[in-house]
């Protein structure tokens, strides 16, 4: 069953518009917190109890987890943080993406025959792009937070001096890059024992970090791109092979960028603008989706749809999107409606279209070990907030002295062109590296303002992150509460490879025979992926939610 287009477009502005003036008029008097990590929730309570706002708040949970899920995210890294501000309804995106480097080569990550060469792009200091967080943090503090950065970045810098008894995640993705960190003396030293992995317990100390930290606090910008700090970082690179400069760190600027915005059956979207592909990732999806009536379909259909869709999106992300600051984009035609029923005039409900029969492109991965937390605070301010080191432990290089754990993003980068990724995946000229320029990304962090209800959400993922927002999203226009959405099983498709991805129960045997007979290539029973975190304001009775998926084994969602 259809719906008139336009119905669905007027709908949606007027009750989204009237969720978004509720929460600008009140107030939830309590905070919500979801983080993947139990002591970067508790970072981010510490500092609400000092005064703090939600971006206080996401200052410290980011710094947190720069310490004790150092596996995912990390002050030599980047990330995004969207924000809410409720006294005035102010809403952007702090990017803090990395940059390649003025120096960059792309020629300099190919072996003897011309092929990308893995070892280069991933490990060690080639790998690794201009570090953001830091000029994140320092922003935020200053532009919108109550509170100096150095009490914000407190809880991190204890938790980095006195230590934390590792746990079941960051031992797995120490094992799991074991032989990458023996490679540099700080990261052995740092994580593991007598050249092992370190047994569950062990007190996990990053003095180098604390001091690093401490900079940070006191002289912010300066304090990690200028000086001391930023001495250590070039040397170090440049010792291990990599083509950092000071320069290059010390023109480092984030970016405030507009929210991507967008409205699905009467709900208003806030999401992440490129260099994330993301918030066109989750418009195209749901514009096409949106002519017909998913709630009413059997589970079959509704699987068809949501891969299909994605199908589209997908195709589009490969060779149009990038650094907006480098690339012209057509953001405004691939989020409209009418371009959604252009891609939807192809789409039949009882046959897949074979990705070979759309227009060719690659897809860009964003890296599978990623962070997300989500924060509500008493007053109505939000932040989601998405950050990575790309691939788990990054680089893997820790630069001596530092205690900074370097990101491998540079491998987001189309390297070469049409040749895969870490994951399997190409790209185009669009994602292709340039001094300066920001790589692509997936990363989705989302408001969602409904009448009655509103939804701060995101996950870590690489390619398949706006994929999952997507499945929580739905579960959440349902009603789903966060605790339950979060955990909600999930399926992807991303047009190359041509199959659906499917966790395991995600998919019955009957719905796969399905999907099968309609010409689907059907992954059941995959490895579980993601970790979303979540937290919701029910404006009609003023209370607030919050959810840590169960996938994440540490995370924490709490309300207080």
């Amino acid at each position: 069953m259809r719906l008139s287009a336009l119905r669905i477009v007027l709908i949606g502005f007027a009750v989204a518009a009237a969720g978004v003036a509720d929460a600008a008029t009140r107030a939830p008097g309590k905070a919500a917190i979801a983080s993947a990590h139990h002591l970067a929730t508790d970072a981010g309570f510490e500092v609400l109890a000092q005064g703090g706002n939600a971006f206080d708040a996401a200052v410290a949970v980011t710094a947190a987890l720069a310490v004790v899920e150092s596996s995912s995210s990390g002050i030599g890294g980047g990330g995004f943080w969207l924000l809410h501000r409720a006294s005035d309804g102010h809403q952007v995106m702090v990017d803090g993406r990395e940059t390649a480097p003025m120096a960059v080569d792309a020629k300099a990550y190919l072996d003897a025959d011309g092929k990308l060469d893995r070892d280069r792009s991933v490990n060690g200091a080639l790998a690794a792009g201009i570090p953001g967080e830091p000029a994140a943090l320092a922003h935020i503090a200053h532009k919108y937070g109550r509170l100096p950065l150095k009490v914000s970045l407190a809880p991190a810098i204890r938790l980095a001096r006195q230590g934390f008894p590792l746990e079941s995640r960051l031992q797995g993705m120490i094992s799991v890059r074991k032989d990458v960190l023996l490679r540099y003396p700080a990261s052995v030293e740092i994580f593991l024992r007598k050249a092992e992995v370190p047994a569950l317990g062990t007190l996990i100390r990053q003095p180098d970090l604390a001091r690093t930290l401490e900079r940070l606090a006191k002289d912010g910008f300066d304090g990690f791109y200028r000086g001391r700090t930023a001495e250590l970082l070039v040397a170090g690179v440049r010792k291990q092979g990599g083509n950092w400069s000071a320069d290059d760190l010390a023109n480092y600027r984030i970016k405030e960028r507009t929210p991507l915005k967008f409205h699905h059956r009467g709900y208003e979207l806030v999401t992440a603008p490129p260099p994330s592909s993301g918030g066109v990732l989750l418009a195209t999806i749901l514009n096409v989706m949106e002519g017909y009536d998913f709630a009413a379909m059997e589970r079959a259909d509704r699987l068809h749809l949501m891969v299909e869709s994605m199908r589209r999106a997908y195709r589009d992300r490969s060779y149009i999107l990038g650094d907006p600051d480098f690339v012209d984009m057509p953001i405004r035609l691939l989020t409209s409606k009418a371009y959604a029923a252009g891609l939807r005039s192809s789409l039949r409900m009882d046959r897949a279209t074979a990705s070979s029969a759309l227009p060719e492109g690659g897809v860009i991965d964003g890296g599978t070990d990623t962070t997300h937390f989500s924060i509500i605070d008493a007053d109505g301010n939000m932040a989601a907030v998405t950050a990575s080191v790309n691939l788990p432990m990054g680089s893997g290089l820790i630069i001596p002295g530092t205690g900074v754990l370097l990101n491998n993003e540079m491998d987001d980068f189309a390297l070469a062109a049409n040749q895969a990724n870490s994951y399997g995946l190409i790209g185009t000229d669009a994602n292709a590296p340039q001094g300066g320029k920001r790589m692509l990304s997936t990363m989705s962090p989302t408001f969602a303002f409904g009448k009655d209800r509103i939804a701060v959400i995101g996950t870590p993922g690489g390619s398949r992150i706006a994929t999952m927002v997507l499945i929580g999203l739905l579960e959440f226009f349902e009603g789903a509460q966060p605790s339950a959405f979060v955990a909600a099983p999930r399926i992807h498709h991303q047009y190359l490879p041509d199959a659906i991805s499917a966790e395991p129960g995600a998919i019955s045997a009957e719905d796969a025979a399905t999907l099968r007979a309609r010409g689907h290539v059907v992954n059941e029973g995959e490895r579980a992926w993601g970790n979303m975190q979540s937290v919701v304001w029910d404006l009609r009775e003023n209370t607030l939610s919050a959810g840590s998926d169960p996938r994440g084994v540490v995370g924490k969602a709490e309300v207080k």
